[in-house]
Formats: C-alpha cells, sequence, structure tokens
C-alpha cells in the first residue's frame, strides 16, 4: 500500500536558489530591453519584414502556449484517468501549465508592435476570427488550471477536484485546437492550409508539454535533494516515446496528404527538398535531433534507468517541437503566395519570390526572456506554496513497490 504523499515548499534559501533566479532575471531583463528598443525604433530593426510578419518571437510564443496545454496533461492523466502515480505531480502539473502560458502570451503581446492594442482584441471581439476565440480561451484556461491548483491544495474545495480536472482538461484541448485551426483556416498559405493541423498541434503540446515538465521535475527534485523514484521516471520516459511517435506519424500523414495534391508540390518541395535552412531543420533538426535521438535514448537498452539520457531525451525532443514549428511558422510564410495558378509572377514587391528572413538577436532576446519568465515563476512558487511532493520514491508513489 502506497504512503500518503506529503507536500512542502522548498526552503532552501542558499546560493543555488537565488542564483538561479538571478541567471533567469539576466534573460528577463534582455528581453524587456529588446521589447523596448524594437518598442521605441519600430520592428524594421528586427528580421520580420512585410512578407515575413510572424518571426522568431511567434516561434517562442506558439511554442510556450502549445506546451502550456501538454504540461497539463500530467495532472489530467491522474485526475481524470485515475492513473494513480501521477496524481502527486498534479500541483506542479497545473503550476507549470499557467506559467508557460503566461510566458508565451507575455512574449505574443509585447511583439505585436503595438502592445497597447490588446485591449481592442479584449473588448470587441471579431467571432468570425479564431485569434478572438483564442483571447477566451487563453482566458479560460488560467481560470480554470486556477481552480484546478486550488481543488489540489485546499482540503475545503477537494470536493470539486474531479470536476475542475475534467474541466480543465477538455478546455486545455480546446486551447490546443484553436491554436492549430489558425493556421489550419489559412488558406492562402499552402503549408498552412490543413485540417490536419488542429490534431498535430494536440498531439505536439503532449511532446512538448511533457518534455518540458520533465526537465522541471528533475532540475527541481536534483536540486532540493529530494529522492525521485525508476518507476515513475519510467512512465514519464515511455509516455514520452508515445508522443513522440504521434507526433511523426500525424507529421507524416500532412506530408503525404500534400504530396498527394499536385497544388502543394511546390511547398513540399521547397520544405523537404530545398536548399534552404527549412529543409536542413526538418531533416536534421526535427526529425533526426527531435525524433529519431530521443527515441533512441528511451529505447536502447544500456541507457535503461539512466537519469542522463532521460533529461538528453526531453531536451532534445523540445528542440524539434521549436525546429518543427519554425519550418512551419516561417517556412510557410518564406514560400511565395500562389496568386495565380500555373502562371510566373513577378513585381516590385516580392511577388512570385521566395521571402527571406534572418531572425534578430532583438527577437531572440524576446523570446529566451518569456521563456525564462515562466521558470522564474515556477522557482518563486514553490518556494512559497505547496507544490513539490516532500518524496517520490518507488515506495511513495508505486502501490506495488516491494522491497527487495
Amino acid at each position: 500500500m502506497n504512503t500518503k504523499i506529503v507536500f512542502q515548499e522548498v526552503k532552501s534559501n542558499g546560493v543555488g536558489y537565488w542564483g538561479l533566479l538571478g541567471f533567469l532575471g539576466l534573460f528577463i531583463l534582455a528581453g524587456a530591453i529588446a521589447f523596448f528598443t524594437a518598442e521605441h525604433s519600430g520592428h524594421y530593426i528586427t528580421g520580420m519584414n512585410n512578407q515575413i510578419v510572424w518571426g522568431l518571437p511567434h516561434v517562442f510564443a506558439i511554442g510556450l502556449v502549445v506546451a502550456a496545454s501538454g504540461a497539463l496533461n500530467i495532472g489530467s492523466m491522474g485526475t481524470v484517468f485515475g492513473k494513480h502515480i501521477y496524481q502527486p505531480l498534479g500541483r506542479l502539473s497545473g503550476l507549470l501549465a499557467m506559467a508557460l502560458l503566461m510566458g508565451g502570451l507575455i512574449v505574443l503581446v509585447l511583439d505585436l508592435g503595438r502592445a497597447d492594442r490588446l485591449i481592442v482584441a479584449m473588448t470587441s471581439y471579431n467571432f468570425k476570427s479564431i485569434f478572438a476565440w483564442n483571447i477566451i480561451l487563453y482566458n479560460g484556461f488560467m481560470l480554470l488550471v486556477g481552480l484546478y491548483i486550488w481543488t489540489m491544495i485546499d482540503p475545503k474545495m477537494k470536493f470539486l477536484y474531479k470536476i475542475a480536472g475534467s474541466a480543465a482538461f477538455i478546455w486545455r484541448l480546446l486551447l490546443t485546437l484553436g491554436t492549430g485551426s489558425i493556421f489550419g483556416f489559412i488558406v492562402a498559405r499552402q503549408f498552412y492550409d490543413a485540417a490536419i493541423m488542429a490534431p498535430l498541434f494536440i498531439v505536439l503540446s503532449f511532446a512538448v508539454g511533457l518534455a518540458m515538465f520533465n526537465l522541471v521535475l528533475m532540475a527541481a527534485y536534483t536540486g532540493t535533494k529530494r529522492p525521485i523514484g525508476d518507476v515513475l521516471i519510467n512512465k514519464l520516459r515511455y509516455l514520452l516515446a508515445v508522443f513522440i511517435g504521434g507526433v511523426f506519424l500525424l507529421e507524416l500523414a500532412r506530408h503525404l496528404t500534400n504530396l498527394y495534391a499536385t497544388e502543394h508540390h511546390g511547398i513540399e518541395a521547397f520544405i523537404l527538398m530545398g536548399d534552404n535552412i527549412y529543409s536542413t531543420l526538418f531533416w536534421w533538426v526535427q526529425i533526426g535531433v527531435g525524433t529519431v535521438l530521443p527515441l533512441f535514448l528511451i529505447f536502447c537498452s544500456r541507457l535503461k534507468n539512466n537519469r542522463k539520457a532521460f533529461v538528453a531525451a526531453s531536451v532534445f525532443v523540445i528542440v524539434g517541437a521549436f525546429a518543427q514549428l519554425y519550418v512551419i511558422l516561417i517556412g510557410g510564410q518564406a514560400y511565395p503566395l500562389v496568386l495565380f495558378p500555373n502562371a510566373e509572377v513577378s513585381s516590385s514587391f516580392f511577388d512570385g519570390m521566395v521571402n527571406s528572413y534572418q531572425p534578430s538577436m532583438l527577437e531572440l532576446a524576446l523570446g529566451l526572456g518569456g521563456m525564462a519568465l515562466s521558470l522564474a515563476i515556477v522557482t518563486v512558487a514553490v518556494k512559497v506554496l505547496r507544490f513539490l511532493p516532500v518524496s517520490l520514491a518507488d515506495k511513495v508513489v508505486d502501490p506495488h513497490h516491494c522491497k527487495s
């Protein structure tokens, strides 16, 4: 029979804790400087232009939003699907989900060019726009996840635990569905226009969200010297492999479907066989680093129970996911719009030409600043509230654990 789970705040006030916050603070400061510099001088100092209007900050923003949805999946597996081994992770799962969404949205808002215009988006809704629906989805996600965490921390709210967890699970699916639908509904861009974008983003959120959760979990328990057993780590390890496979299969289906349709042959050749950064990122980073390498680290028999391999696999999944978003988001914009099918198009406005884009350090600083903000929120929260179990040893989380 498993031991009762005890939660406790992080008590450390040492150099390591404050050093981590200071390190994250440097990235947050760099992001703030990048925002104010672009706000003062204009977006022409970034790599974005009239053809590539969504740049590297949008890759970070969408990546963090998608990861936020996926990070909540760990808590949902314990609450909604009754997987008891994951229930002790529910609080951290909800916290990380909220923190990642905050970091992603701050990058998105600060890269608008006129951040104050967000007020218009929040007060004047055009329900024919998927962007308007996403404003509602983001706010609802924060509200439901906050309620979900409350039911786990406050014993008086325990009666709402199952309801709040189920509502948050359904809402997180809608959130990722909405994010994927942003691209699926843009019919003018041949690399976006596909209904499979919505389920692809849902499964991608499972993979990248779990990978980020794994890294935060390992950092928290290593840094605080709290025990975490192999049983839980192996559950997370093989669950990650399932999600990696799911992303690969949906991505394969998307490209095969596009290759079947003659109208998409041009964009598929550009992405898959082009002499450009997008083909390199697709084959070497998304497929090689983000799919093949982590699967090898997970299933290699010599690396069983190897925690460094587990951490490395999670890192590679995140790298591959961001490469995938870069290829989808920026590669889809770089390929010229097909204004007149079966005709050559040229003009003084770069019609018919592949659009160029070179990310700037300002964009990178803003994106990394948003990611650092998410991690800083988690770092502070685990110190002031009881988000982390004192122990995740095998005998605590596994009811079938037997002493040898």
